[in-house]
């Protein structure tokens, strides 16, 4: 009698599972996302370099690439914001071209990131009724790459396995970031501006308006133009540098006097106020006691103040501003440079608006 065996029998070893190749892009989509992050890093160069320099080399002066440029977002943190777009276009196209889970999760967050920030960009743009052609070309492509970078994420896409397309990416990549820098930082501007103006607004805090004003304090177009200008500057809420440049003309008596007074008075750190107060004065007042009086009313010292009018360094002040007034090819009094913006003549406050408006300034 056999007993039978409850032993179960032992089981057939399972099948391995079969295993999954990664996912890669097609080359032509891997090829789209990098013209993509090319196209983005040669604009936000090139935005850099009209950013950093006083006088924009590639983009029109007076086009919506300047009127944003004075804008908040223009700064963020007191950091030119192209520094922002090119920081991501060249981390997101290092990922684009490199396989791997982290570089999949690096491309999808800073790519919605970038691509949230570039409709933010494109709205602002259209609210200003204005596009700038350059800053166009990193949003969009910005926003495309964000859309690329969700499904290479959510799908866990790598770039094609041919090692020399990589590293032909990693060079076009760096090529775009460094040549049209190059290019920016040896190019003339695009506009002519005399060079006595452009070393104005040389001294300009980047995202500031330069504004170059000649005057004659006893001159009565520049009185009336500098009534008109005072409500613009207003609006401008501080983004505008004034640079007075003295010129008075011999036929008026007291413009010289005007002119050491207030050369003397910004010296002393009062230009402002002592200004104002010679544009208020009737011109039959400007004598020399007139002029100091007008000085320690703004809380200047007066022995300081007659030591300086006295001083051969303030008269030569003068003469280097008549000296600029010719090198800058002025004609008549007031003239104004508004950026690269010229004005000759007495001004209505419409016109100062739209010269404002012209370079961005408001």
């Amino acid at each position: 009698m056999t007993v039978p065996d409850d032993t179960p029998a032992p089981a057939e070893p399972e099948a391995p599972l079969p295993t999954i190749p990664a996912a890669t892009w097609s080359v032509p989509v891997f090829l789209l996302g990098l013209a993509l992050v090319l196209a983005g890093l040669v604009a936000g160069s090139m935005l850099l370099i009209d950013y950093i320099r006083p006088a924009p080399v590639f983009c029109d002066p007076h086009g919506g690439c300047a009127a944003l440029k004075r804008t908040i977002f223009a700064y963020p943190f007191g950091i030119p914001m192209p520094v922002f777009g090119i920081s991501g276009f060249v981390a997101m196209g290092l990922a684009w071209v490199t396989p791997g889970r982290r570089m999949q999760l690096t491309q999808g967050v800073v790519g919605i990131s970038a691509g949230l920030m570039g409709l933010g960009l494109i709205g602002v743009q259209l609210s200003m009724k204005t596009v700038c052609p350059f800053c166009f070309v990193t949003d969009t492509s910005a926003i495309v790459l964000a859309a690329l970078g969700y499904v290479r994420l959510s799908r866990g896409i790598d770039p094609p396995a041919i090692a020399p397309l990589r590293g032909l990416g990693i060079v076009a990549i760096t090529g775009a970031a460094i040549v049209p820098a190059a290019v920016g930082a040896s190019r003339a501007p695009n506009y002519e501006v005399p060079d006595v103006i452009r070393a104005e607004m040389e001294k300009t805090p980047m995202g500031k308006t330069t504004v170059v004003d000649f005057v004659d304090f006893e001159c009565p177009f520049c009185r009336a133009t500098h009534e008109q200008l005072k409500p613009v500057l207003a609006q401008t809420q501080g983004r505008v540098r004034v640079a007075r440049k003295h010129v008075p003309l011999r036929m008026h008596l007291h413009a010289k006097d005007a002119a050491l007074a207030a050369c003397c008075a910004e010296k002393m750190g009062k230009g402002d106020a002592v200004a104002e107060a010679l544009f208020s004065m009737p011109p039959e007042q400007m004598t020399p006691e007139g002029c100091a009086k007008a000085a320690r009313e703004a809380g200047l010292d007066e022995a300081a103040f007659a030591e300086c009018v006295k001083d051969p360094t303030t008269e030569e002040r003068i003469k280097q501003d008549s000296e600029t007034f010719r090198a800058a090819d002025g004609h008549g009094l007031p003239t104004l440079w508004i950026d690269t913006v010229k004005l000759e003549g007495e001004q209505e406050r419409a016109d100062l608006e739209a010269a404002f408006k012209k370079v961005g300034a408001l």
